[in-house]
């Protein structure tokens, strides 16, 4: 058996509480990992157990914190690394009725570890070493056979698995999720069908701890399985419902799979490659909008404006699960616009140029990145085909050309110099005229044609101008007037 190597700093609090005549177990997730250091890492934390109760530990150890009605006291160690900065010990216990689902109404301390292990929530969380022994693998208390488990890497609920699911629901997703994180573990079958009995009390669990078990789902390797099993399991309902109206949505020519799985195939792309969460979920709700903008059947189906939907209903989705504005505006602006048309020789230097100004320069790689997603998720057998590698040429070649106000030869302050107007709309609405004139001909960008043009335009009338900056935003959006749209409907682009 291997020897456990037990940080000094965990080893010492261990011996002031056995030298006080109380227990101390090293307990969870710490222990699992020191069994399984190939499958989880290093452990990430250390808990410890006893018998003490926590005012007894809270006196015992002078630089402690005791806030909490659940028996934990965090004991600070000044060690420098992160996870040993504060070590908890928690009284043995076992936890009263859970009237929401989420956390226990109240919690009794009892006297071995045995109970305390059986309170919570899968086998392989299950096991403790006792600190006053060798620390070998002998020396594991393992009442529910979690060692087993491990090593048939199976996911199972401590005792009985519907009791464990009404404890606390978000266990639902949990159990999902370490499969998605472990490759090869599965859910075992009793587990799994408490799971699908016990899913509705997922709508007890608040929206932002259900958006952290979803974003380690949808950042783990095994993140496509990890979508497919949230729907097996009857758990997708409720925490992005809109995804599942792509199930039996049957698509056009183009597509092998229906719209659901391909949203999922597109996020394992995603996910095998390494990207970053905000393109995972882009990836994953690029075509979230298709069932709503379904026109037709069969092989002739079309999807037109399914981007402007997709990108309405991430946002949604994103702001009820409470995360961060930074993410959601990334990720509804890479679903507004992964459904640009290029092809070679039909777009223009100019169509390049306001792809980027509606894009955005710092969007193109991840724009294409799920574009990549997009197209694996089609089944089709090249991620990054020729017409895609010769728009990358095509924006080097444009990169320094101006396609912001900002690389204007002339800012706003300049214009309401020149005018002596204030600041207001109309002062936008000329810059807006003026870009898009830069952006058909980049020579135009000088101070000199810049004023003079700006002095034309702010004789006209009020009516006259907004009309023309109407005009040129109309332009922009249509990156080449008229032929994406046309493109689109010829060959129901993807």
């Amino acid at each position: 058996m291997n020897d456990f190597k037990i940080p000094k700093e965990v080893q010492n609090i261990a011996n002031i509480l056995i030298k006080h005549r109380y227990k101390a177990y090293l307990v969870g997730g710490c222990v699992r990992d020191l069994l399984s250091k190939d499958i989880f890492g290093p452990p990430k934390d250390w808990d410890i157990a006893t018998d003490a109760l926590p005012d007894d530990v809270h006196g015992i150890f002078e630089d402690s914190v005791y806030e909490n009605s659940f028996g934990t006291v965090g004991i600070k160690t000044r060690s420098e690394e992160e996870s040993l900065k504060i070590v908890e010990v928690t009284t043995f216990r076992v936890e009263g009725k859970y009237s929401d689902n989420r956390r226990p109404d109240d919690v009794e301390f009892v006297k071995t570890i045995e109970e305390d292990l059986s309170r919570r929530d899968f086998t392989m969380n299950a096991m403790a070493i006792d600190l006053d022994l060798k620390n070998k693998e002998e020396d594991i208390i393992d009442p529910f056979s979690g060692m087993d488990d491990l090593k048939n890497k199976l996911i199972r609920a401590v005792g009985n698995a519907e009791d464990r699911f009404e404890e606390d629901a978000l266990r639902l997703m949990r159990a999902v999720r370490f499969t998605a994180q472990l490759e090869g573990f599965e859910i075992e079958k009793k587990t799994g069908e408490a799971i699908f009995v016990k899913s509705k009390l997922l709508k007890n669990i608040s929206e932002e701890r259900k958006r952290d078990e979803f974003i380690k789902i949808v950042n783990s390797s095994g993140a496509a399985d990890g979508i497919f099993s949230l729907e097996k399991y009857g758990l997708l309902e409720y925490i992005v419902p809109e995804l599942r109206e792509g199930i039996g949505c049957k698509q056009n020519k183009h597509h092998v799979y229906e719209v659901f799985e391909h949203n999922v195939r597109a996020l394992e792309y995603s996910a095998k490659k390494g990207y970053s969460l905000g393109i995972r979920l882009a990836s994953l709700m690029h075509d979230i909008g298709k069932a709503k903008s379904k026109r037709g059947g069969g092989e002739d189906a079309t999807f037109h404006g399914h981007e402007v939907v997709g990108a309405r209903m991430a946002k949604k989705i994103l702001e009820r699960l409470r995360f961060s504005s930074e993410i959601t505006e990334k990720v509804v602006h890479l679903i507004r616009y992964h459904m640009f048309y290029y092809n070679v020789g039909e777009v223009s230097e100019a169509g390049v140029r306001r792809f980027l100004a509606r894009v955005g320069p710092e969007n193109i790689d991840d724009i294409l990145k799920v574009r990549e997603a997009d197209r694996i998720g089609s089944k089709v057998p090249k991620a990054f085909p020729y017409k895609l590698r010769h728009l990358l040429f095509m924006i080097e070649k444009v990169k320094h050309d101006p396609v912001h106000p900002k690389m204007l030869k002339v800012r706003g302050d300049g214009i309401m110099k020149l005018l002596a107007i204030p600041e207001g709309p109309k002062v936008g609405q000329i810059l807006f005229i003026l870009l898009e004139e830069v952006i058909d001909d980049p020579l135009l960008n000088t101070e000199e044609y810049l004023a003079r043009r700006a002095k034309e335009l702010g004789t006209l009338p009020e009516k006259e101008l907004k009309k023309l900056a109407d005009t040129a935003k109309k332009k922009r959006d249509e990156f080449e007037l008229g032929v994406e749209k046309d493109m689109k409907g010829k060959y129901y682009v993807k």
